[in-house]
């Protein structure tokens, strides 16, 4: 498994980043056995490279998480967050440095660890001035309780502005940033692929499968009951229950049969090829799984599958970003 650095830091993280939201929750996710057994054999297939948050499996996940990379923590790149909420009361919430403060000592007792290599903000708190919520952070990398930060779900407004008011303060910037990222949803590619690539941010994708819709298992009409599309009514789900949608998992059926891999291996190899990938976040609830998802990483995409996979999931054009496309080609610049 290849190693790359994470935005315009030093940090080398592996490509293929192991997603913990299912451990401790068995009904739809996994128990701390399996959860163990995942994490051993991430690592021993060359990943170092796991992500965590304080809300998953109520905490849960967390202390699965430390527990499973004791005696080993300088070989595990450990990245978790905050800002859902984690508790009843008004500041178990949101990005105020009253809970950044107190939610990453609580991670630290959790992870067992006394440092966090990554520490990101879970989602945009709009309550919360961007000032309070950037200097909370600098203050944790300047107490060397964490080492890097990143942000995930931000507009892209917002991680710019973020950038630009770290960079005029002297303060820790962000290193990363985590979007919803696959074939069925590439609307990241709008404005924050461009903004990344200029800032020198790094980008981690989560649920590059779609919630298991690209693994191609799912037949049309049917929401299968023990995974989380069948289990969860998240409005962003919808997406995937469309004949779109459909439509781009037949093409992507039919490009791993060509090539001889797994839907699942392709969707994820297809955006290891996109260079403003770092690394893509595995969410497996077993062994066989993230077996399969640990083979995209020996994926060779040929550029005609590559560009097939782009057509066939490609988004339709909006203004303005559609209307300053045409005038480039008009001016000559595309």
């Amino acid at each position: 498994m290849r190693v790359r650095t994470l935005g315009r830091s030093g940090l080398r993280v592996s490509e293929l980043c192991l997603g913990t939201m299912t451990f401790g929750m068995p009904e739809w996710g996994c128990d701390e056995a399996e959860s163990r057994r995942l994490i051993d054999r991430f690592l021993d297939a060359g990943g170092n490279f796991i992500d965590t948050a304080d809300l998953y499996a109520g905490t849960v996940s967390e202390t699965i998480c430390g527990g499973a990379i004791a005696g080993k923590r300088t070989s595990v790149v450990l990245a978790t967050k905050c800002t859902m909420p984690v508790g009843g009361g008004p500041n178990d919430r949101g990005a105020s440095a009253k809970h950044i403060r107190e939610a990453c000592d609580a991670s630290l007792r959790r992870l067992g660890t006394d440092y966090i290599d990554l520490y990101q903000i879970h989602a945009e708190d709009l309550w919360t001035p961007l000032e309070e919520t950037l200097a909370a952070l600098d203050g944790l990398v300047r107490q060397g309780k964490v080492l890097y930060v990143g942000v995930s779900n931000y507009r892209a407004y917002r991680l710019m502005k973020a950038l630009a008011i770290s960079d005029a303060r002297g303060w820790a910037r962000y290193v990363s940033f985590q979007p919803q990222y696959n074939l069925l949803v590439r609307t990241v590619e709008r404005e924050h692929f461009a903004l990344c690539r200029d800032e020198g941010v790094g980008i981690i994708t989560w649920s590059p499968l779609a919630a298991g819709m690209l693994t191609g298992k799912i037949p049309r009409g049917q929401r299968p009951p023990d995974t989380r599309l069948g289990q969860r009514d998240m409005e962003f789900y919808k997406l995937y229950f469309t004949e779109r949608a459909y439509g781009i998992v037949d093409v992507l059926k039919e490009c791993a049969a060509a090539i001889g891999c797994t839907p699942a291996q392709l969707a994820i190899a297809w955006q290891l090829r996109k260079p403003e990938v770092t690394s893509v976040i595995l969410g497996a609830r077993t062994l066989a799984q993230l077996d399969d998802n640990l083979g995209a990483a020996g994926v060779q995409v040929p550029a005609e599958v590559q560009r097939r996979l782009d057509e066939a999931s490609a988004f339709e054009p909006e203004y303005p970003n559609g209307f300053i496309d045409m005038i480039q080609r008009w001016l000559g610049n595309a």
